[in-house]
């Protein structure tokens, strides 16, 4: 790509246009005060991605943020005032605002800024070059480390030093091995591969909640399954994990999940990794600070995926959703054919569209039978249950 055809302007962009955007920039941009869209949001336009959140910097400092907001009608919220962030609504839609900043001092994990006026400085700062790209509101580029030819390449490359970057913040490690999975092509920077692998011990530093974080995001990735499986190569996903880890069974699920029209969440991704079984659920949610309910998922959909498989009979299938419900059943069949690399059950189709029905008698019913309350009452009905399950989920209530 030649320097003409790097392009200079993102106009016409989508969020550039909303009525928030505008309001928030007309607040702040008084007396010479720069603001300008920075980040994911200018980096998916440029790639033609879907834009979630539209973050600003400015070289106005925290508290005129706040005091401009808050003159102009808008809310303004002190997130993380003390490392410059403001959040202001406009119109129903959050926007942070971060004061440009420059790093002090930097301990692995977390750092002690300066605020600056300089935008350059404030790229410096940032992880990827594709991270540093800076639009006004007009949609004027500015690109103070080459980030807008690595995003159009969809090459992930640190700023500066790789090494320099992931001892200022080592979860940057896994923050590459992420977006190379979502946006990258081709092989990953070799530099920065090689500064991931001389620095995985400084994972070890990390909070398990940001690891669990980066690890739930890169699981669910476009290019997952070969991105972690090259961190298993370099001795990387199994410090996360805490075992070796099969990203190829992750791959057959997303393939398969793929075949079945479904998407396949955090929690089941994690179990295909993790080669996870019922009794690993606790120590996977307890080592990625996993929530208790993608904790119970894993240890449903596992538990399942050892009784059911893609030879499991149909009406099986049915009883697993009636007792367990669509998505564990489906997690669990795909998860079991992945497992067996085997191609897709026509039962994920039952797993996934069939509405169980409710079981058509109760207790009650019984003991207009004659039946007294009591556990031959419980035994009867259970038994009632069995035939109605074996029948197809056929029989009537009388």
């Amino acid at each position: 790509m030649t320097a003409a055809e790097v392009p200079t302007s993102i106009a016409g962009a989508p969020f550039l246009q909303e009525s928030g955007f505008r309001a928030v920039v007309r607040a702040l941009a008084v007396d010479g005060t720069r603001v300008r869209a920075v980040g994911g949001a200018v980096r998916n336009t440029l790639l033609g991605e879907p834009v979630a959140d539209v973050d600003l910097a400015t070289d106005a400092r925290p508290q005129t943020v706040m005091e401009r907001a808050s003159r102009a009608g808008l809310k303004a919220v002190p997130t993380g005032i003390e490392h410059g962030t403001v959040t202001v609504v406009a119109k129903g839609r959050a926007y942070e605002v971060t004061t440009l900043r420059a790093d002090v001092e930097t301990d692995g994990r977390r750092a002690v800024v300066a605020f600056t006026d300089d935008f350059a400085e404030d790229a410096a700062r940032r992880d990827f070059t594709m991270n540093a790209i800076y639009a006004d509101a007009d949609g004027t580029l500015h690109d103070p480390v080459g980030g807008v030819p690595d995003a159009l390449a969809r090459r992930v490359r640190f700023i500066g030093d790789p090494e320099a970057r992931i001892r200022e913040d080592y979860l940057r490690i896994l923050r590459f091995f992420r977006f190379h999975a979502v946006y990258g092509e081709g092989e990953p920077d070799p530099a920065g591969l090689a500064a991931c692998r001389a620095l995985k011990e400084g994972l070890d530093r990390l909070s398990r909640e940001r690891v669990g974080q980066e690890t739930r995001k890169l699981a669910v990735a476009e290019r997952a399954a070969e991105t972690l499986d090259l961190m298993k190569e370099i001795g990387i996903l199994e410090r996360v994990l805490g075992r070796p880890g099969e990203p190829a069974v992750l791959g057959r699920l997303a393939a398969l999940a793929s075949e079945a029209g479904v998407r396949i969440d955090a929690a089941l991704a994690i179990a295909a990794v993790s080669s996870a079984e019922e009794a690993d659920a606790a120590e996977l949610a307890e080592r990625l600070r996993l929530s208790n309910a993608d904790r119970d998922r894993i240890a449903a959909v596992a538990a399942l995926a050892g009784r059911i498989g893609p030879e499991t009979a149909e009406n099986a299938v049915r009883e697993a959703v009636y007792r367990e419900g669509n998505a564990t059943t489906l997690g669990a069949l795909l998860l079991s054919a992945a497992r067996q690399g085997s191609g897709l059950p026509a039962t994920v189709f039952v797993a996934r569209d069939w509405t169980a029905p409710a079981f058509p008698l109760t207790g009650a019913d019984l003991i207009r039978e004659g039946l007294k309350p009591g556990p031959e009452l419980g035994r009867v009905l259970k038994e009632r249950e069995a035939a109605w399950i074996a029948s197809g989920f056929g029989e009537r209530k009388q």
